[in-house]
């Protein structure tokens, strides 16, 4: 299967779960690796990914990516998603990708597929059940992947009014803005 082959590849990072929905697709929850760490010893080992998908939702059957989920650290990562992943994207897929630096709420063409693209507000598991109107009622006495699975139901659904723009428009207006992040304190 598709993660499986991620997983053997080492670009699933900090992974929350990878699992089986009830329907037989594999669902996963943690970071997708865009650029990996150079090589740090003479064992091969690498020090951490320069560049992340965080807090990534993935759902893939066999060999396809039937739904990407996540928070890029600015609009311009898209296109290291797309040199890396594009591939493995579904002719179907349901994309739904958040950017601190995106100007606006768009439809957007990611590798010939149509995805969105929105401002990072919140976490993305919350902006996106935001997005999709789905509450907690209507994950009761779900597993975890088939949490995913039934987020990806409703983002199939999702018809936002959001205008289409190009890419490298959004990519060319992309503001200043970056992902506060916090640490202890």
């Amino acid at each position: 299967m598709l993660l499986d082959q991620y997983e053997q590849q080492g670009v699933l990072f900090n992974t929350n779960f990878k699992a089986m929905t009830s329907d037989g697709v594999q669902a996963y929850r943690g970071e997708l690796v865009l650029v990996e760490g150079e090589v740090a010893d003479t064992s091969g080992r690498r020090k951490p990914p320069t560049s992340l998908v965080r807090d990534v939702v993935l759902l893939a059957n066999n060999d396809k990516l039937q739904m990407v989920v996540g928070g890029l650290d600015a609009v311009a990562d898209i296109q290291l998603f797309i040199e890396r992943y594009a591939t493995d994207l579904a002719p179907d897929a349901s994309i739904f990708l958040l950017a601190p630096n995106a100007h606006t709420e768009a439809k957007v063409d990611i590798a010939g597929v149509s995805g969105y693209l929105l401002p990072w507000e919140a976490m993305v598991w919350a902006q996106l059940t935001e997005e999709l109107r789905l509450e907690k009622s209507d994950f009761k006495g779900l597993s975890a992947a088939d949490k995913v699975a039934t987020a990806y139901d409703e983002l199939k659904c999702y018809e936002p009014s959001f205008p289409f723009i190009p890419l490298a428009e959004m990519i060319a207006n992309a503001t200043s803005a970056k992902k506060e992040t916090h640490g202890a304190i």
